[in-house]
């Protein structure tokens, strides 16, 4: 499976993650000029951005080397414009779901929406 593939069918794994958790999803692979954002959801009166990851090859404690502050704040600038179109009274949250095989891994307010 190329990388491309592969990273369709984490996105799809953690979206059915998701949706099981009572997540509604809002938009998939967000996109403006700035970046792009894997997810956007809704729970509750939550609303997060989720990057999704695949991590069969690093440990779990890495997640900074995956998400770094280039990353973040492209998911921030990316949020940002999606609340422009789409305001809404819920502070935005930034999540990040590690995939490791079956393994799901819902990182919650994994980084703020500083820039």
């Amino acid at each position: 499976m190329n990388t491309r593939a592969k990273g369709l069918a984490g996105e799809r794994q953690a979206e059915d993650f998701l949706v099981g958790q009572g997540y509604q999803v809002l938009a998939r692979n967000f996109r403006t000029r700035r970046g792009e954002v894997d997810l956007i959801v809704r729970k509750a009166g939550r609303l997060a951005f989720v990057e999704v990851k695949n991590w069969d090859a690093l440990p779990q404690d890495s997640l900074g080397q995956a998400i770094g502050p280039a990353k973040r704040r492209r998911i921030v600038e990316v949020a940002r414009s999606y609340l422009a179109a789409h305001p809404r009274s819920e502070r935005p949250a930034f999540d990040v779901i590690l995939l490791r095989g079956a393994e799901v891994l819902h990182l919650q307010d994994a980084f703020d929406g500083v820039a």
